[in-house]
């Protein structure tokens, strides 16, 4: 035992326990007492620390679990007004830091029914649509069967007729039978029209690789080009991996659309163009024809619209381009200026 502490007790000891035989055995325990007293006091010490560091972690863990459930709560406002908003719920549920869970849970279960009620409808309609699209399909190519074989059996007649009867008809029964089937001709290209229109996209892909100037000149001689119009080709048109006889009608739409329009020109001039880009196939098709009025721009790609009647002319043609361009997620513009000339912009996207 320390000597000072030992002197300390007896200093306070009664006269008739100093001398006590006993006492000697009662400052030994006190002593053992205070033998690991230092370590004992280290060790709490010790352990104190490691409970303050155990105090702060768990601490900073906490805050980090508040800041993760603010954001939550934050998340969940922002769907809840979302899902408000598209449900055109009025009601204004705000999200606080103290809230009533049940109510929350009650409130989300609610709007995702209503969520599941509505991806239901969806679903149905969407059903129906196709099946209606599949059923317009059918009556559309079994009009056109009904309507284009009485059509060319009636032209393929005329013709004989003609042919047989010639020498018997005056100039103006020629005339009136020439213009009877120019009709029927125009009539077999209008249902062909909407037959290729009406089912675009129902047909199940091809894609090959081929060459797009090979393909554009192969164009050029299967259609009526006159000996006034030229066609010049971009140097850089690619090599293409596509629906090839999908983009040879857009191309072919656009080509006649263009010759009518230069027809008239001395010097017509047709130019194709081509845009590098790593997204989408960038087109231009370009004359220098009599140009569309500004007027007549905006509903152009519309069915059955087009500028003249005098010539064979269906209203389909630029109507496909169009609906070719968005079935691979792209689209057509175009600049024109009577007089001048038009530009078509074809975008059509690559990995459509």
């Amino acid at each position: 035992m320390h000597s000072l502490l030992k002197r300390q007790i007896r200093k306070y000891l009664p006269e008739d326990l100093k001398a006590h035989r006993e006492m000697e055995s009662f400052l030994e325990a006190v002593e053992k007492s205070y033998e690991n007293f230092d370590d004992k006091f280290s060790m709490l010490h010790r352990a104190s620390a490691i409970s303050s560091d155990e105090l702060f972690e768990a601490n900073k863990s906490l805050q980090k679990e508040a800041s993760q459930q603010k954001s939550i709560l934050v998340s969940l406002e922002n769907a809840i007004r979302s899902l408000r908003e598209n449900l055109n719920d009025e009601k204004d549920t705000k999200i606080q830091d103290e809230f009533n869970t049940e109510q929350l849970a009650t409130y989300i279960s609610n709007l995702a029914s209503q969520v599941s009620a509505m991806s239901t409808e969806k679903d149905k309609l969407l059903s129906s649509l196709e099946n209606q699209n599949e059923s317009l399909n059918n009556y559309a190519q079994m009009v056109s069967h009904d309507l284009k074989s009485p059509i060319r059996n009636i032209n393929a007649l005329m013709s004989w007729i003609m042919e047989d009867e010639k020498d018997k008809f005056s100039d103006t029964s020629k005339e009136n039978c020439s213009l009877i089937s120019e009709n029927l001709t125009k009539m077999d290209k209008l249902i062909s029209g909407i037959l290729k229109h009406a089912t675009m996209g129902e047909t199940e892909e091809h894609k090959v690789t081929f060459s797009l100037e090979d393909s554009l000149r192969d164009i050029e001689k299967t259609i009526y080009v006159p000996e006034n119009i030229t066609f010049k080709y971009d140097k850089e048109l690619p090599e293409m991996f596509f629906e090839r006889s999908r983009l040879e009608q857009l191309f072919m739409n656009l080509f006649t659309n263009a010759i009518t329009a230069t027809e008239h020109v001395e010097r017509g001039v047709i130019k194709i163009g081509y845009e590098l880009d790593d997204t989408y196939w960038k087109f231009s098709v370009s004359d220098n024809g009599k140009g569309i009025p500004e007027k007549h721009q905006k509903g152009i790609f519309e069915m059955f619209k087009k500028l003249e009647t005098a010539n064979n002319a269906t209203g389909i043609g630029l109507a496909i381009v169009k609906k070719i361009a968005v079935l691979y997620e792209g689209d057509v513009q175009l600049e024109s200026k009577e007089d001048v000339g038009t530009t078509f912009y074809i975008t059509l996207k690559k990995n459509s």
